[in-house]
């Protein structure tokens, strides 16, 4: 049975110092992201075990556990990719594009996932999306990590909002995490993303 294992990230903990420190994201890399992977792979243990003894009581449970962990690597996985010690501006190309036809502008979407990624209540994420049943880009606002998402949608731009990604850093201020963040988008490789997403659905 194959397991989850945690990601090298692309940089070194201090290369995205214009948004977070080294201390932050060396936490939330190790720590963090390492028991969302810990937890994926103990809930598929106890997943096979449960399945051996035929005792389905506390399946319920474990199903909702292992979609929280396994999202949990998923989404952090997708982040850090996302981001790049040279990354900011906007995007180019299709990407670009797309963003204006489905937002009206770039700066229209900047502010739909900003206030989207603000105002998640409690902990979760901001993510830019593509819908392939409608052939759009959506902004979806996702509590923990797999609430509130529709279901098809292929994730394409993260942002973390949990309290561990920024608060020895920014305190409560969360607007102000959010801002810096747009500093280090990895526009290249949300872009790859969005060819990727939309040649699988034929658009």
């Amino acid at each position: 049975m194959g397991v989850y294992t945690l990601p090298d990230l692309p940089y070194d903990y201090s290369a995205l110092e214009r948004a977070m420190s080294a201390e932050i994201l060396e936490l939330h890399h190790s720590k963090h992201h390492a028991a969302y992977v810990k937890g994926a792979n103990d809930t598929l243990e106890q997943l096979a075990e449960a399945r051996d003894q035929e005792r389905f009581g506390g399946l319920v449970g474990l199903q909702k556990t292992l979609a929280f962990h396994l999202s949990g690597h998923v989404l952090h996985s997708l982040f850090w990719q996302n981001l790049s010690p040279a990354g900011g501006d906007r995007p180019e190309g299709p990407l670009a594009d797309a963003v204006t036809e489905h937002f009206g502008s770039f700066e229209a979407f900047r502010k739909q996932l900003t206030a989207a990624t603000v105002g998640v209540q409690g902990s979760g994420w901001g993510i830019l999306s593509w819908e392939p049943l409608g052939r759009r880009l959506i902004v979806e606002q996702v509590y923990d990590h797999h609430g509130n998402v529709g279901q098809g949608s292929t994730p394409l731009l993260a942002f973390d909002a949990w309290e561990h990604a920024y608060y020895l850093q920014y305190r409560n201020v969360r607007p102000d995490y959010v801002e810096r963040l747009w500093d280090v988008v990895d526009w290249q490789d949300v872009s790859a993303r969005f060819a990727a997403a939309t040649a699988a659905t034929g658009v």
